[in-house]
């Protein structure tokens, strides 16, 4: 971690122990429910286990309610290992489709971790309130590291543009983007 300490108070908007997610306990049941993401009209998609197979679809049971329902097998989307819940990469993801993305980004969004990793690219949700996470000690905190030793931040995508601009005498570009409110000049 270098000179980070991720049980820092101030990290907690920032960070999550890993430790917790290698629980062999939501391992094994992860496994035995052979769980998966299916299409959900309000959620987007819900967390279901897979009970049986019927030609092209698929009797699943939604994990929140235990509802049975019928999914075409093509709607039906992989599901991480519960290791990679809350990942700052999300290159690092077993299954790389549009609900583990949407569950990953939900998930730590949810635990006040605003800021995601796309491989090389940094998401940034609107969190709608002031975190305490851009004071003049996280920022040192950013300078001279490299990225994959600090959770993710838009003062380490600053800091690798700043340190490549010195070490290639190359002009560096950084591209923000989204929609209308999404913080773009915040974090500008």
């Amino acid at each position: 971690m270098g000179d980070m300490d991720r049980n820092d108070p101030e990290l907690r908007y920032l960070s999550v122990d890993r430790n917790s997610f290698n629980d062999p306990a939501t391992q094994a049941e992860w496994t035995q429910k052979r769980l998966v993401w299916v299409p959900h009209e309000t959620q987007g998609f819900v967390a279901a286990g897979i009970k049986g197979e019927r030609g092209d679809e698929v009797e699943v049971e939604i994990a929140e309610s235990g509802k049975r329902i019928l999914v075409p097998i093509d709607d039906i989307q992989k599901m991480n290992p519960p290791k990679f819940d809350k990942v700052e990469d999300m290159a690092e993801l077993t299954c790389l489709n549009e609900a583990s993305v949407l569950h990953n980004i939900k998930d730590r969004y949810y635990s006040g971790l605003i800021y995601t990793y796309s491989g090389l690219f940094c998401v940034v949700v609107n969190p709608y309130k002031k975190l305490p996470i851009y004071t003049e000690k996280i920022m040192e905190r950013y300078k001279g590291i490299k990225r994959h030793e600090v959770p993710p931040h838009v003062f380490a995508i600053t800091d690798t543009a700043y340190r490549s601009m010195l070490q290639d005498r190359e002009d560096q570009s950084i591209l923000c983007t989204g929609e209308s409110g999404a913080r773009k000049n915040g974090n500008t």
